[in-house]
């Protein structure tokens, strides 16, 4: 029984060379999630999916078969995106890595999606870098179930403005003891939770609180594209 063929909007995430003239593809969908599929041919230089399987540009991209990798038919270009550049093209690729990373196969998240795009229009036309990223972290973390409660501790008690608070895997904030220098302000958990980074402040311990969940959940290993920020002091 022949296969039908499933179409859908996404961007190319990363893509390995396959055989002598094919490749790879690691697809996020807004329908369907993180897709893998074989580009047969995308290698030659007649091919129609070459000049159009680019990162971080939006595409409409066509696929058949079943099982874990799938057969890619089509692609076209759907435009409306630059591409990112400088020090915006890393954090693109420090997204690319991520969404690799943390989502699995076939697991739809339009929200998702919806704010990667919106994020690298934003990193195109020179939004400021570390606040764009922030966002983007803490949408993946709420979307992924990953993200901590923010309006109340590890005790159910309101957080405070006021308050200094530490995170901890499994359990959530809990007041950090009296002396401890470091910490996150209340503030900046309750500003987090209304989805605001207004604030250097508020970025600052944003990153560090992302940095530590995420790296939870990745049992420790490093990102390749956060070090390379990192030693350009932008992440």
């Amino acid at each position: 029984m022949a296969t039908s063929k499933v179409r859908a909007q996404g961007f190319l995430l990363h893509s390995t060379p396959y055989k002598e003239s094919s490749l790879i593809v690691d697809l996020f969908t807004r329908e369907y999630g993180r897709i893998a599929a074989v580009a047969k041919g995308a290698k030659r230089p007649a091919s129609a999916l070459r000049p159009i399987l680019l990162q971080f540009q939006p595409i409409l991209v066509t696929w058949s078969g079943r099982g874990e990798l799938r057969t890619l038919t089509a692609a076209e270009w759907m435009g409306g995106i630059e591409t990112p550049r400088g020090d915006a093209l890393l954090c693109a690729f420090y997204m690319n890595e991520l969404l690799i990373r943390m989502l699995a196969r076939e697991d739809a998240h339009p929200g998702l999606f919806d704010a990667y795009s919106s994020t690298l229009a934003a990193l195109a036309a020179g939004a400021v870098l570390d606040e764009s990223l922030r966002h983007f972290e803490w949408q993946l973390l709420r979307e992924t179930g990953h993200a901590p409660a923010l309006e109340s501790d590890a005790g159910g008690h309101p957080i405070l403005a006021a308050g200094l608070y530490a995170w901890q895997p499994g359990t959530g904030f809990t007041v950090s003891e009296p002396g401890v220098e470091a910490g996150i302000a209340g503030k900046t958990l309750l500003e987090l939770a209304a989805g605001r980074l207004d604030s250097p402040m508020t970025r600052t311990q944003a990153k560090y609180l992302a940095r530590a969940i995420l790296s939870h959940q990745l049992d420790g290993q490093a990102l390749r594209t956060r070090q390379i920020l990192l030693d350009l002091q932008k992440l």
